[in-house]
C-alpha cells in the first residue's frame, strides 16, 4: 500500500473546497453560443472584444472558452478536452439528445458539433463542440483497467467483441473497431455461438453507418437475418447498439 506524500497534504490554511473549471479554445463565438444554448446551457459571461471569453453553466458544472491559437483547425479535433464525472451517464445523454432533436430536428452524430452514441450500460459518452473540443461524461465507478486487445479471460469472438468495445467507447476509434470486428468474424465467426455472431454483425452495421460506409451493410444484415435467435437473444443483440431500430430490417421476425 502506498504511503501518502507529505507534500501532497494541504496546508492547514487551505480549505479543501476547490472548483476546477476547464478553459477550452474557441474558434467561433457565434457557433459556440448557439450550440451550448441549444443544449440548455446558460451563458454566464460573454465577451467578444478585445478577445473572446465565454462562460457556460449547466446543472453543477461550467465550461469556459478563450481565444484559439492561430491556425487551429477544428476538424482535426485535437484542440482540447475535459472530463465530467457523474453518477449515471444515461440521463445526461438522453437530455442532450432530446435538446438536439428540438433544435436541429435530429441527434447530431456526425461532423461538428456532435454527440457520440450511447449503448445501454455504457460508462461514457462524448460531446464534441463546434471548435473540436471533446467533453467526456464518465460514470464515477467506471473500471480503471482496460485490456486493449480484449479481456484475457475471454477467447475467440467474445474477446474480439470486448476489444471492439474498448476501441469504440474508450479510444473513440470507430474504424479500428470495425477492422477488429471484421477480422474477428473471419477468424472466429463460424465457431462462435449464433448470438455472439449476431452481436458482432449488429455492431458492424452500426459502425458502418457511423463511418458513412454502407457498402457491406446489406451483406452483414442478411447474415444477421439468417441466424436462428430466440426473442431473448434478439433483445441482447438490440442492446449491443445505440439505435436498435436500425436493426429492424434484419431482426423484425422472432425466431
Amino acid at each position: 500500500m502506498s504511503q501518502p506524500n507529505p507534500q501532497e497534504q494541504p496546508d492547514d490554511r487551505v480549505r479543501p473546497n476547490e472548483t476546477t473549471v476547464p478553459l477550452l479554445p474557441c474558434t467561433s463565438a457565434e457557433e459556440m453560443l448557439a450550440f451550448w444554448r441549444a443544449l440548455g446551457f446558460t451563458v454566464t459571461y460573454e465577451q467578444r472584444k478585445p478577445y473572446v471569453y465565454l462562460a457556460f453553466r449547466w446543472s453543477g458544472f461550467e465550461l469556459h472558452y478563450g481565444p484559439a491559437p492561430r491556425g487551429l483547425d477544428p476538424a482535426a479535433e485535437n484542440t482540447g478536452s475535459c472530463l465530467v464525472l457523474v453518477d449515471s451517464v444515461a440521463p445526461y445523454h438522453a437530455t442532450f439528445s432530446e435538446a438536439m432533436r428540438r433544435t436541429y430536428g435530429k441527434v447530431l452524430s456526425r461532423g461538428l458539433p456532435r454527440i457520440t452514441r450511447y449503448r445501454p450500460g455504457a460508462s461514457r459518452f462524448s460531446i464534441v463542440d463546434p471548435s473540436g473540443n471533446t467533453v467526456i461524461f464518465i460514470r464515477r465507478d467506471e473500471p480503471a483497467d482496460l485490456d486493449y486487445g480484449g479481456a484475457k479471460e475471454l477467447t475467440g469472438l467474445a474477446r474480439v467483441l470486448d476489444n471492439a468495445r474498448i476501441l469504440r467507447d474508450f479510444k473513440r476509434d470507430d474504424r479500428a473497431a470495425l477492422r477488429a470486428l471484421n477480422s474477428g468474424m473471419r477468424r472466429h465467426g463460424e465457431a462462435a455461438p449464433p448470438v455472439a455472431q449476431a452481436v458482432a454483425l449488429a455492431c458492424l452495421i452500426e459502425l458502418s453507418d457511423a463511418l458513412d460506409e454502407p457498402e457491406r451493410v446489406t451483406e452483414w444484415g442478411e447474415r444477421l437475418r439468417s441466424l436462428r435467435l430466440t426473442p431473448a437473444e434478439q433483445d441482447r443483440v438490440r442492446q449491443a447498439v445505440a439505435a436498435p431500430d436500425s436493426l429492424d430490417p434484419w431482426l423484425s421476425e422472432p425466431r
